[in-house]
């Protein structure tokens, strides 16, 4: 220690300046460095912690990053320089925007008015609708990914570059044009007829040409523009009113006959710029956006745009819980590792250091191994982030072209970690360094023994609103009541953590007196080793506990919330099977009727589910948005489905009406009787009247709103199901399959619950799932590391123990009972922590006081932590003890 203390330039503490001097803080540098080379063992954990802690705040920030300026690919609007598209973002005041997913149209005389303006050479308005090739065998040929949006007017196809018309263009009534991969896959040429489902309705089709040259994403069926089908709609409410911006400007009223998806405007060349100036010029006020460059990717595709939107609140979420398990684990490597050095920051006090020059150098050793660990940590997330995109994808929450953007946001989470390493090694030797040098060089002989007074009252208070916290979900059955088991599981173990000392002071008190009298000499060691070292065995016990309770709140919290809402909606399905045609973009307009006159079929209602925003009135006046999925159904919906109408009558579902679940958002705001004002999908403001209030809301969501309300509004009007109800004969069930396996691209299924019931683990649950693993993992990573240190900083007592005529294996039997003891203390409190919670859920969520779930999943968690504590204590412990004891003390 002496070559370390030379280096400190001493000045009476308190004297002002001191230690701030610039070849001061270059000394405290070097010995920082110094100091860092000889104590690697100990700061190991921390460099791991600051590693783990980098690589999990990239992924964040590369997804926030992402959900900002990531763009979809521009592709079959390539030829475009300019593309205007109604808004499909809607902004409330004082609130977050929130992107519309439904096509919002834009009128049709905008393509006339922009063709006119100087710079533009073209202006055309293309609409997208339903439409898919059927093969000569019956199968499904696909002329785009989505096939919701293949189908276009032929005037749209000047907007592809680099492609040629081998033919000629359609013009009849049943002529339409291929891409080439679409026409070779259907076996069909120009010339040649092909079957053609186009927005629903099949019929057979003249190919009068094929466009050759069309990159990936580019593949389409054209029509003729005066006979393709009509974008989706029929009239549209008569009390609705499109909604721009927040500043109240709109689009001029569009007619379902005049309305299209977007203008796509090609400028003369060398003319782009100013074409784009007079554009704006020329439609401000109108409320509709006008997109150059990368963002005409997001205009060509709305639900690319309404999937990146959800990164920002995917990062937010993750983001909470994250920066908690980091700080966790952080601070307890840093409190480790400063605890090594207690007798060298001790001898520094004695020589004149003051406090704050202690506490910085301390600190500086902690950002240099953070620093080191930082950057290797930032290049791990990156993969990370794309391998948790590729997991998006597979679910279907985000589309596949979307590309994640891999900018120097995530530096920012390097700053903030490096920050909090900062902070929790301030706190770290905070006591020691406001010691006085005689105490402080005494006390860093020994451990502290005697925990502070406050941490108990302090601990228990915050376990007591744990408690009450997690009565959530008896008054609140929703996902957001649900969401508190976590967060009351999560307040209960910082409770533990502040309690601990005390705790396991008084729980060693407890096993010290209940000791047998004929006690080996190694359990008795390790008992009173837990009563008269509790800081030392609460640090290990708190965060074993942590994952406990993190494991169990958070995985029985998903399965719970699962298995209820799976019950609500199997509860309120009537219906045997399911007809869909996710090939077909939809359900074909003629197959309820089909299926309806199918003998034995009691009823057939279609089904799907759209997008709506409704304000509610908060305290104090203020309003908030909040956007949720809605049912769309009809007034047959009644034999198909059974949400326990608790008031009302849903065979009024006609017109402007909808029905609320009881206990929501809505049915706070209005019952039975009352208006609702909403916002739609595509950013429509309609006027709704409530006809029905019932209470299965967990299975079928907390809206229901009629098919005439949303007609018009979405991207397609086709169903996305449809539900059938039979009278129970196996005949029947023959029957309408049939009648499906006919139809091509329909399939059938035999379960006839709505979106929330369907078979399949919901994509929510994938990304729980894997969050979970990454962050258990990260935590086990940070626990091992620090019961590691903990075990190797204790290498001088062990010598001792050598010294005194204990042997190797009697210590390594001490050494265990003292594992046991932590693993009995950390699995007993927190599955005691975790009890409370997973109690008022089952009870509010499946009226039985124990949760759903994988019933291993408890003794797995207690085998971890087991094999993990007695790993990270045994392995150390055997390399201290193949170093002789006088070797062991002259190494200090």
């Amino acid at each position: 220690m002496s070559r370390p203390v030379s280096h400190i330039s001493p000045s009476p503490a308190g004297t002002p300046g001191a230690g701030t001097s610039p070849k001061t803080r270059l000394g405290m540098a070097h010995i920082a460095v110094r100091m860092v080379r000889h104590r690697i063992a100990a700061l190991v954990a921390v460099a791991c912690a600051a590693l783990g802690a980098a690589a999990l705040l990239t992924v964040i920030g590369v997804l926030l990053d992402s959900g900002i300026r990531a763009h979809a690919p521009v592709t079959r609007l390539s030829g475009a320089d300019i593309v205007v598209t109604a808004p499909q973002v809607y902004r409330p005041g004082g609130d977050l925007p929130v992107v519309l997913p439904e096509r919002a149209r834009v009128p049709g005389d905008v393509a006339v008015r922009l063709a006119r303006l100087p710079g533009v050479r073209s202006a055309v308005g293309d609409v997208s609708f339903p439409a898919v090739v059927v093969g000569a065998r019956g199968g499904i040929v696909p002329a785009a990914p989505d096939p919701r949006t293949a189908g276009h007017r032929w005037s749209s196809a000047s907007l592809l570059t680099g492609t040629r018309l081998a033919g000629r263009a359609p013009s009849g009534p049943r002529e339409i044009v291929l891409d080439a991969r679409t026409a070779a896959r259907a076996g069909v040429a120009p010339g040649g007829t092909v079957r053609v489902i186009a927005a629903g309705r099949p019929a057979t089709y003249r190919v009068t040409g094929v466009v050759t040259g069309t990159a990936e994403g580019q593949g389409g069926i054209w029509f003729a523009d005066a006979q393709a089908p009509q974008p989706a709609g029929g009239p549209r409410t008569a009390d609705a009113r499109h909604t721009g911006n927040a500043d109240g400007t709109r689009p001029a009223p569009a007619s379902p006959s005049s309305a299209v998806d977007l203008v796509a405007v090609r400028a003369a060349p060398g003319a782009a710029d100013r074409a784009a100036d007079e554009v704006r010029r020329e439609l401000r006020g109108t409320g509709l956006t006008v997109a150059t460059g990368t963002a005409r990717g997001d205009a060509e595709d709305p639900g690319a745009t309404a999937a990146r939107s959800t990164l920002p609140a995917l990062a937010s979420s993750l983001a909470g819980v994250t920066i908690l398990i980091v700080g966790f684990i952080v601070a307890g490597a840093l409190t480790v590792a400063m605890a090594a050095q207690r007798r060298e920051l001790a001898l520094l006090r004695a020589v004149g250091a003051p406090p704050r020059q202690v506490r910085r150098l301390g600190a500086a050793q902690a950002l240099v191994v953070a620093a080191l660990a930082t950057a290797p940590g930032l290049a791990l997330g990156y993969p990370l982030a794309g391998g948790f995109r590729s997991l998006l994808v597979s679910i279907g929450l985000l589309p596949s072209a979307l590309p994640l953007v891999y900018g120097p946001l995530p530096a920012l989470a390097a700053v903030l970690l490096l920050a909090v390493v900062w902070c929790a090694a301030l706190g770290a030797t905070w006591r020691l360094s406001r010691m006085p040098a005689t105490e402080a060089v005494a006390e860093s002989r020994a451990e502290p023994r005697a925990p502070a007074p406050w941490r108990a009252f302090a601990g228990l208070l915050l376990i007591v609103g744990a408690v009450c916290l997690s009565v959530t979900p008896l008054l609140a059955r929703s996902e957001a009541g649900a969401a508190s088991t976590a967060l009351a599981g999560i307040v209960a173990t910082i409770g533990l953590g502040v309690a601990g000392p005390t705790l396991v002071q008084h729980a060693g008190r407890i096993l010290l007196r209940n000791l047998p009298r004929r006690v080996t000499a190694p359990a008795w060691l390790a008992a009173a080793n837990t009563h008269g070292y509790p800081l030392r065995v609460a640090g290990a016990v708190t965060t074993l506990a942590m994952t406990v309770v993190f494991t169990l709140t958070y995985a029985f919290t998903q399965t719970t919330l699962m298995r209820a809402t799976t019950d609500a909606a199997q509860a309120a399905t009537r219906a045997d099977l399911t007809l869909a045609a996710p090939a077909l973009g939809g359900v074909p307009a003629a197959l309820p009727g089909q299926v309806k006159a199918v003998p034995g079929v009691t009823a057939a209602a279609p089904v799907s589910s759209t997008t709506v925003i409704m304000r509610n009135q908060m305290f104090g006046g203020e309003s908030e948005a909040e956007a949720g999925t809605a049912l769309v159904l009809g007034p047959d919906a009644t034999g198909v489905l059974d949400p326990q109408v608790r008031s009302g009558d849903l065979h009024a579902l006609t017109g402007a009406t909808v029905a609320v679940a009881a206990g929501s958002m809505a049915q706070d705001t209005a019952s039975v009787g009352r208006t609702l004002t909403l916002i739609l999908g595509d950013g429509a403001t309609v006027r709704a009247r409530v006809v029905a209030s019932y209470e299965r809301g967990l299975g079928l969501g907390a809206l229901i709103v009629s098919r005439d309300l949303v007609a018009g509004h979405t991207t397609t009007d086709l169903a996305q199901r449809l539900l059938v109800r039979t009278d129970g004969n196996p005949e029947t069930a023959r029957r309408v399959t049939a009648l499906a396996e006919r139809q091509p691209g329909v399939t059938v299924s035999r379960s006839g619950a709505p979106d929330k019931a369907d078979h399949g683990i919901p994509p929510e649950l994938w990304i729980n799932v894997a969050v979970l693993a990454v962050l258990l993992g990260y935590m086990l990573l940070g626990i091992a590391n620090k019961l590691i240190a903990g075990t190797t900083q204790r290498r001088d007592e062990l010598a001792g123990l050598q010294l005194i005529g204990a042997t190797a294996r009697q210590i390594r039997a001490m050494m265990r009972r003292e594992a046991a003891v932590i693993c009995g203390i950390a699995l007993t409190s927190g599955t005691l922590l975790a009890l409370p919670p997973l109690l008022f859920l089952s009870l509010g969520f499946l009226q039985r006081p124990w949760p759903a779930g994988p019933v291993w999943l408890l003794p797995a968690v207690a085998a971890v932590v087991v094999l993990l504590t007695f790993t990270a204590v045994e392995v150390p412990t055997r390399q201290a003890l193949r170093v002789s004891p006088a070797q062991a003390l002259g190494r200090r």
